[in-house]
């Protein structure tokens, strides 16, 4: 890209809050951070829970029939009656944890600290603040708070535009 070429730039709406829903974003941010594009993730209903100060994340089995975790030399596939039973969502998320551990992936709360680092603008959907009763206080430092039209005025500007 020339100098006199203006950057490329990308926008995300992330609306899952689950632990294995974190990551495409936050890759995919990150990437085209280190990239040289201009990123901003809007962070809307169960996605704003990825920009809480204290991550609790969990995986859920139930309506993810592709979830195939690796044991005993094989890939088990968790059926959706399994998530009726309870511990299972904990035994998953504990599963995936361990697995995350070991193949040596960066964790959310790493791969979002280098979406800060990399200057990505994240804004946090204010509608879904007052849905679900969130203050700002609840939230990490330097977030833009705005809505709707706060990120389309940013996406009709973008490159590309991902929805997850």
């Amino acid at each position: 890209m020339s100098s006199n070429e203006p950057a490329k730039n990308m926008s995300i709406i992330v609306t899952k809050g689950t632990l294995d829903w974190a990551y495409p974003p936050f890759i995919l941010a990150t990437t085209a951070a280190a990239m040289g594009l201009e990123v901003t993730m809007f962070f809307t209903f169960y996605g704003l829970s990825l920009l809480k100060k204290d991550l609790k994340l969990q995986i859920s089995t139930l309506g993810n029939p592709a979830m195939a975790m690796p044991m005993m030399g094989g890939h088990m596939v968790m059926p959706n009656i399994i998530s009726a039973i309870p511990g299972v969502d904990a035994m998953a998320t504990s599963m995936m944890k361990n697995l995350i551990k070991k193949k040596g992936v960066a964790s959310i709360e790493d791969l979002r600290a280098a979406a800060v680092e990399s200057e990505v603008h994240m804004i946090a959907c204010q509608m879904t603040m007052d849905l679900f009763e969130y203050k700002q206080s609840d939230l990490i430092d330097g977030l833009t708070i705005g809505g709707a039209a706060t990120y389309i005025e940013t996406a009709t500007k973008c490159d590309i535009n991902l929805y997850i």
